[in-house]
This record gives C-alpha cells, structure tokens and sequence, in this order.
C-alpha cells in the first residue's frame, strides 16, 4: 500500500473506532480505540478459525506489515509526541520537581533495566545481555496515557509535575540505554552500524554521553534559534508551522547526527513552551500553538493506540511466549515499583514534599506504550526476538488496559488532596 493509503487507512479506523469507543465503552479515549481495536482484531481472527476459505486475517497481517510500526514511531510520532507533551510541561513546576525527577528517569531506569533483565535472564535462560536489552525497551513509561486518565482525580500539582517530567525524560534516557546495550548484545550500535571490536564499556559510556548529552544541546540550540526568529514574527498560522517544522526537522537532524533525537524534541519542547511562549508569542499566537499542539497530540496518540492493537497480527502466542509475557508483567512492576521508591526515598529526608501515595500512584500508573513495542520490533533478529517481541506486547497490553483503567480509581482513593473545610 502508499503512504497515502495506510494514513487515510490508519485515520479512517482511529476516527470509526473513536466514536464505537465514545458511544458504546465510554472509556478514556486511546485506551477505547486500543480496546476497540483489539476486539476486531480478535473477531477477524475467530472469523479465520471458523471460516478458513476467507484468508482475512492473512489479508489483515499483510496489511499490518506493510506498515513499518517501529519506524512511524521513531522516526516520526515519536518526536511530535515528546515536543507536544513537553510543550504544555511549565519549567518552574519542574524547576521544583527537577531532583526526583532526573533520579527517576536516570538511576530508575537503570534499576529498571537491571531487575528486569536479570529476572527474565533467570526465568528464561535468556543471556543475560539480551534479557538487559529487553529491560531496556520495557522501562519508559507514556506521559499521555496516564495523565489523561488522571484528569479528573484531583492530584497534587507537584506530583502530575513528577508523573509527566519522569516519563517524558525516561522515554529518551531509555532509548539511549536500549542502544547501547544493543551495541554490547548484537555488536550494532542501534543505529545499524557494527562495532568496533574491542570497544566495550567504555564505547558504550562513550555512546551514552554522545547520545543523550548531544540530543540535549542539539535540542536547546534549535529551540532557542526558533525562539529568535519567533520574536520577530507576530502571524500565528506561521509560528504554529514554525514549531511544526522545529519538531520534523529538529528530530531527524537528531537522527542524522546519531543524537538522542527524543531527548532532543523533549528539550527544544520545553525551551519553546516556557521562554518561546513568554517572550516570542503574543496572546493569540499562545492560544493557537496551545490548540494545535494539544490537537496532534491526541490525533497521533489515536492512531499510536490503533496500530499497537493490530499489531497482535506480528505477535507469536504460543506456551512460552505467553508464560514468558505473564513473567514479564510481573517483573515489569516491581522493577517500575524499584525505580520509583529508591529515589524517592533516598530524597525523603531532604524533601518537605510529602505527597500521599506517590509511590503507589507512580508504579501503576507507569503506562508503557508504543515505543516499547517499537524497539522490540526493531531489534536485530535472532533466536531470542519472537520471545521478546510477545513478552512486551503483553506488558503493554496489560499496563494500558488494566493498570489504565484502574489507576484513576488508586490516585482517587489514596493520592487526592484533602478538601479545605
């Protein structure tokens, strides 16, 4: 199929499964679409069982994999995805938050990364490298997830701070991690080029610092050579095209330069939301960017939620794979449950922010979304993929639908602020 057809496609479905969603399940939005989505998923495929002659879900799968998941995500969404959320996060609130919040997008994903790899090393004698690789892709978490469902559970401002500012900088952070681990596993630096050998760790501290402290600068500087020019216009329909073009151009000059290109959208995101809106907007130029932004925020959270609900055609469901995913689930929150309470506890005696539940808030509602599925989907290919690949399509599966559906329930019961009397 073109390029046209799979968006037209991909858009018609993500509007229809919308309104099924909105009349019918009334659920929160993306998490509807993707229930939704899997259910005709699921239909297509008991159609096939019971009437073999009609080959629909062959048509379905080849239809799927005509569209190149991991690549719409990385090298497209992605990008708009991290600059839109980054966009709406305020630098002073996260000027206050900043402490947990870079302990929890850094030594949390690490930790992360560690109790998963070695636990699914253990459970399924995967080499431990290729199981770190797996707690690599399996630690981000998605910001637009669960802020949406915790909209109307009244949550402290400090802690929707904490929640958005970990997950739009673990999305980049563990990005990074995923490629150098996929260096040290599979002898590719992750962006397709092979190793040197001998390199080791120290190519692979190399690789981290160049990554994510290259995206960061790179992301700074184009932000703020945007916000020059942005001072001198006052034409909203122009800015908003001039932020749009910051957010393509800048995340596939990232790309080129082998920088971490969402650290670089999350950082340009931010310098435009906060110094760009003050200074080089007028009022009306806010409002519009505001709109815009929120707009293809939920428009490609829509179609993101569709795609990973079709891509249960791509996913092997045989006794270990899924035994393998159940294990998976069951590390992957503990390990989210390690990476949120070390640095919040260590910061504890040092904090007069005391939020109740924050802890148990923040380890369910750590959401994983589409780009753990896409770094599975990319993964070089050996004995170890298929098991991979399933393992984390269940974990986002589950986080999504139950940890999604319930996590407004947990935030409501024990992380509301009192009632003034």
């Amino acid at each position: 199929m073109e390029f046209l057809q799979i968006a037209s496609l991909l858009i018609v479905l993500a509007g229809v499964f919308g309104a099924i969603n909105y009349l019918f399940f009334k659920l929160p939005s993306s998490i509807g679409i993707l229930v939704v989505a899997l259910l005709a998923s699921l239909a297509i495929l008991l159609l096939e069982l019971l009437l073999p002659q009609t080959s629909m879900a062959e048509t379905v799968q080849t239809v799927v994999r005509s569209v190149d998941f991991s690549d719409a995500l990385l090298e497209g969404m992605l990008g708009l995805l991290l600059f839109a959320g980054a966009l709406h996060v305020k630098l002073d609130d996260l000027r206050a938050q900043w402490l947990p919040v870079f302990l929890m997008a850094t030594i949390g994903v690490g930790l992360s990364t560690l109790v998963v790899g070695v636990g699914f090393s253990w459970i399924t004698g995967m080499p431990l490298m290729i199981a770190l690789v797996f707690g690599a892709l399996i630690s981000p978490t998605d910001p637009v997830a669960v802020l949406g469902v915790l909209k109307e559970a009244a949550l402290p401002k400090s802690l929707e701070t904490k929640i958005a500012g970990e997950s739009l900088f673990n999305d980049g952070v563990g990005y990074v991690v995923y490629l150098v681990l996929v260096g040290l596993a599979f002898g590719t630096t992750g962006h397709g080029e092979a190793t040197h050998d001998g390199g080791g760790l120290a190519d692979a501290a190399k690789l981290f610092v160049v990554e994510a402290g290259g995206g960061a600068l790179l992301g700074l500087v184009l932000g703020y050579l945007t916000f020059r020019v942005m001072r001198r216009i006052d034409d909203y329909s122009l800015e908003v095209l001039i932020t749009l073009g910051l957010a393509f151009g800048g995340y596939e000059l990232a790309v080129a330069l082998h920088v971490s290109a969402p650290i670089m959208a999350v950082c340009a995101g931010l310098l435009i939301g906060e110094v760009g809106a003050k200074h080089g907007m007028s009022e009306e130029t806010r409002k519009y960017v505001d709109a815009f932004w929120k707009l293809i925020d939920e428009i490609l959270n829509a179609v993101l939620f569709l795609m990973i609900g079709f891509e249960i055609f791509l996913v092997v469901f045989d006794t270990t794979t899924v035994l393998a995913g159940l294990a998976a689930v069951a590390l992957a929150l503990i390990a989210r449950l390690v990476a949120v309470s070390v640095p919040l506890l260590v910061l504890r005696p040092f904090s007069d922010d005391d939020v109740p539940g924050v802890i148990p808030i923040m380890t369910w509602g750590g959401l994983k979304g589409g780009i753990s599925v896409a770094l599975a989907l990319a993964l070089p290919e050996s004995e170890w993929k298929t098991v991979i690949l399933t393992a984390t399509y269940l974990v986002v599966i589950f986080s999504i639908i139950v940890q999604g559906l319930t996590v407004k329930r947990l935030a409501m019961r024990v992380g509301r602020e009192p009632e003034l009397m």
